[in-house]
């Protein structure tokens, strides 16, 4: 072939695996869009599931035979469930497949033993929490949250427990993993109850206020809320430190990293630059937290022992959830992609997408194009999971080993944007 005809060529198949991408994602969901305004809230909205339409049982029933060579047994008879197939040139990272009709998806997370997925459906009034059967897709279980929705789940180590935490409210759901019952309801006493993380120890649950402005700490033998902390404004993402001692905290309104003395209950800001800090994940063996900055379209690197920080990477923009692969070489960052000029409650005029960034030197690895408002994440072993939350929907992917994103070269980082115009 000609160089000439090959350069046309190959824009010709560049062009084609660009349109067959914007007809998948061009289809009407099955569910439609309720705009919620909460004062101080954050970019958030409820979706309203309708009814499974009869069309995607039918062709749910026409895949039932064909057998998937995926590595997730994809049952094509469970409503909702389809094949993911979205791959861009280049790209290393392999999703299988799709959950789809998952009200307004806010936070996910394997279970710890990687056999569960549990899905918070934000100020959802008949159902907070979706749980499903993460080899399959099959929804398990729907727990309702005393009519009203989810936000963020952690787990305890050995698995037995969940805590779901809850905006309306300011409640955090104590839930029993075998049986999915509500075993407690721990009050925060503060308003728009955000993320949950526990100590090192287990013995003390994390529960960082929105609009409260502060953290509350509470006593996981009793059940007794200790004392709420105050903080920056409009705190969200919180990482208490392996031996207990230190409580960091992601101001979304001012930009700001503070620190506080679990033992003094004093703080001090580290680092503020006016953005919009959300998100923090560590690696204490590195020495390193990692904090993503809405606003800035930014990572930022923390020396803790140093209290150091320093950006990492620019991304995407509007990044929201971050996440470490299990040996901590990978950075995962979910970005909301550009907001609609009228709402952000609204879909913007490009998919969000993923980034996967080399913890030794920033570089990017590789690129996935997603959905409507790319949120929450979560990894597990070779696995993540990512939630479009105004699509709806949950992806499942495979990890490639480190060895493989790196000799991948970018995969698709290097022309994945001529993708995400809609």
């Amino acid at each position: 072939m000609q160089p000439k005809r090959k350069k046309v060529f190959v824009l010709v198949i560049l062009l084609l695996v660009k349109a067959g991408f914007f007809l998948f994602y061009g289809i009407k969901d099955n569910f439609e869009i309720e705009i919620i305004r909460e004062e101080g809230e954050e970019k958030e909205v409820r979706e309203k599931e309708e009814e499974i339409k009869e069309d995607a049982a039918t062709e749910d029933e026409k895949n039932k035979n064909r057998k998937e060579d995926i590595r997730v047994e994809l049952d094509s008879n469970i409503a909702g469930v389809s094949r993911y197939n979205r791959q861009i040139p280049g790209q290393i990272i392999e999703c299988s497949y799709s959950l789809e009709g998952v009200p307004s998806p806010k936070a996910v997370s394997f279970s710890p033993d990687g056999l569960e997925i549990w899905a918070t459906s934000l100020m959802n009034k008949e159902r907070g929490l979706f749980i499903f059967n993460a080899k399959t897709g099959k929804l398990k279980e729907n727990v309702y949250l005393d009519n009203g929705g989810g936000v963020e789940i952690v787990f305890n180590r050995d698995g037995s427990k969940g805590y779901v935490s809850q905006m309306e409210t300011g409640t955090i759901f104590e839930i029993d993993t075998e049986s999915k019952k509500i075993l407690r309801r721990l009050r925060t006493e503060s308003i728009w109850t955000k993320v949950v993380v526990l100590s090192n120890d287990e013995r003390l649950l994390f529960a960082s206020n929105w609009s409260g402005n502060d953290v509350s700490v509470i006593d996981l033998d009793s059940g007794v809320l200790l004392y709420n902390i105050p903080t920056v404004e409009t705190p969200r993402g919180i990482y208490v430190t392996e031996d207990g001692n230190s409580l960091y905290v992601a101001g979304f309104k001012n930009g700001e990293i503070e620190v506080i003395d679990l033992n003094t209950k004093k703080s001090r800001i580290i680092y503020r630059n006016g953005g919009a800090m959300r998100d923090i994940v560590g690696d204490e063996e590195s020495g390193y937290l990692y904090i993503s900055d809405m606003a800035n379209a930014s990572i930022y690197r923390v020396n803790i022992e140093k209290e150091k920080v320093e950006k990492f990477v620019d991304t995407d923009q509007n990044p929201n959830t971050i996440e470490l692969t299990k040996e901590n070489k990978v950075l995962i960052v979910s970005n909301r992609g550009i907001n609609n000029r009228e709402s952000y409650y609204l879909p913007g005029p490009e998919w969000g997408t993923l980034q996967f960034f080399n913890i030794k030197n920033g570089e990017i690895l590789d690129a996935v194009v997603g959905g409507n408002q790319p949120t929450g994440l979560s990894v597990y072993q070779d696995s993540f999971i990512y939630s479009n939350f105004l699509d709806g929907s949950i992806v499942i992917c495979d990890i490639p080993s480190y060895e493989d994103l790196i000799a991948g070269g970018g995969g698709a980082s290097h022309f994945y944007k001529d993708f995400i115009e809609k």
